[in-house]
């Protein structure tokens, strides 16, 4: 069965079997694609329910404490998995949200379902999740791909170094994973069955009532989850600021970006549409290969940095080990100015530049990506030791950026102390590790008007020599 159009290195099988004869329909388990457009599980899932005549159910499992997510990010989420209801429902397929652990909803929901699909991450809760399901379901389970292009093993069978080692090998294949999936409509519609399901509606009154952190509030006023939201968003970017995204893509004063990467983040939008959508640009050549290097060579370098190294992806010890060595030899030199987290958080250091850019993520859950760097760089020449720099820079990321806590968040900020970079000139406290100051900043771009535009998102006056 191929008309679903989807490239077999997408489609994994996790659990051999025939399908279930007294199963009432296929469960696609959506956890990571949190969308339907270009969403190449759910195509599966559709094109195999008409093959065995049956409905479609799509099953999502909410938890309370997913590592590390707060209200800004479930705000953001549940706006996503409203708009997936909808469309969903447009479709005839019966869209099942319940509390509870994803692993345990798929299963209780595949109780009845003649097959399993499933969407994929790489982190190592979402394995264990998928591990779990594919040991304990009482069916086939199928695993599809959909939120890289190159599906990773397709792409290396290693851990990369670096860009320059994975980039050839995404550029030869990726034009072969952009064709869009098409299952069309389950012939037997699904929206009557009798399986119940949480409602999303109130989505401030949900967050409310869960058990999870609300000292970091949504910012839905700028930035709105949901696949129709990401993919405005998106044309907006292509019709007013394509046109100078390669020449301002490093110069934060400006917002010459596409904001995609929270809309990555939570798969309200496929990596391939928006390569295909970029690909249809003809006349914006430099701003195309721009934006190709950061969305497939960059996110999938970091999806292959998590897939491969496992169990230390977000670990001070999975740095590599000229990186380690020469942290560990500078780990003594006297830091001048020297912070506390509490400090850094509330944005009060002696630098307005970095203050800016901490504004900047926790009022918007948002910063450009030149001053993530700039912005981690500090930190670690502020923080008493390497390895305390590194677990405050990933706990403020993942507490207060949109699209923190995945793989793209793992690696950019195990990129500070090193990962996927090379030594440079030894300097105090990094070492050989690539050092920015603040004085870079003036030469590449604007930073006075950096901080007057976070001020204008903010509302407030920030301070700092």
């Amino acid at each position: 069965m191929k008309d679903h159009k989807i490239a077999e290195g997408r489609i994994q099988t996790l659990k051999e079997g025939d399908a279930n004869e007294e199963g009432k329909y296929v469960l696609y388990w959506m956890q990571q694609s949190q969308r339907t457009h270009w969403n190449h599980a759910l195509e599966y899932a559709i094109a195999r329910a008409n093959e065995l005549d049956c409905a479609v159910v799509v099953g999502f499992g909410l938890m309370d404490d997913y590592p590390e997510a707060n209200a800004r990010h479930y705000t953001f989420m549940l706006e996503g998995l409203k708009d997936v209801g909808e469309a969903l429902s447009d479709r005839k397929c019966k869209f099942v949200l319940r509390f509870g652990h994803p692993a345990e909803v798929a299963l209780e929901l595949g109780k009845d379902a003649r097959l399993i699909v499933c969407d994929r991450g790489y982190l190592r809760h979402q394995r264990a999740w998928r591990s779990q399901l594919a040991d304990q379901a009482e069916c086939p389970v199928i695993q599809v791909e959909s939120d890289i292009v190159v599906p990773v093993e397709q792409a290396s069978e290693k851990q990369e170094y670096a860009a320059r080692t994975i980039r050839k090998k995404l550029m030869g294949q990726y034009q072969d994973y952009l064709e869009e999936p098409k299952g069309g409509n389950p012939q037997k519609d699904g929206r009557y069955l009798s399986v119940s399901g949480e409602p999303v509606r109130n989505i401030p009154k949900m967050v409310e009532q869960m058990s999870v952190d609300h000292s970091v509030p949504a910012v839905s006023e700028l930035f709105k989850g949901g696949q129709s939201e990401a993919e405005r968003v998106f044309e907006n970017f292509l019709d007013n600021h394509f046109s100078d995204y390669d020449e301002h893509r490093n110069q934060p004063q400006t917002d010459d970006v596409s904001h995609m990467s929270k809309y990555l983040h939570f798969g309200h939008v496929a990596p391939a549409y928006l390569l295909h959508r970029v690909k249809e640009a003809k006349h914006h050549s430099k701003n195309r290969e721009s934006f190709i290097e950061e969305l497939l060579v960059r996110r999938e370098l970091s999806i292959n940095y998590c897939y491969y190294a496992k169990e230390d992806y977000d670990r001070f010890k999975g740095l590599p080990d000229w990186a380690l060595e020469t942290l560990e030899d500078h780990k003594s030199d006297e830091r001048d100015p020297s912070y506390r987290l509490q400090t850094l958080e509330e944005a009060k250091t002696d630098d307005a530049y970095w203050n800016a850019a901490m504004m900047e993520m926790k009022h918007t859950g948002y910063m450009h990506n030149y001053m993530r760097m700039y912005w981690g760089k500090r930190i670690i020449a502020w923080a008493p030791t390497p390895s305390t720099a590194f677990k405050w820079a990933l706990h403020l990321n993942n507490k207060y950026f949109l699209d923190g806590r995945d793989c793209n968040s793992f690696a950019n900020v195990s990129w500070l102390f090193g990962q996927h970079d090379r030594g440079w000139t030894e300097r105090p406290i990094f070492g050989k590790v690539r050092i920015m100051k603040q004085s870079g900043l003036k030469r590449k771009f604007k930073p006075d008007q950096y901080v007057e535009k976070v001020e204008e998102l903010s509302g407030e006056k920030i301070n700092g020599g």
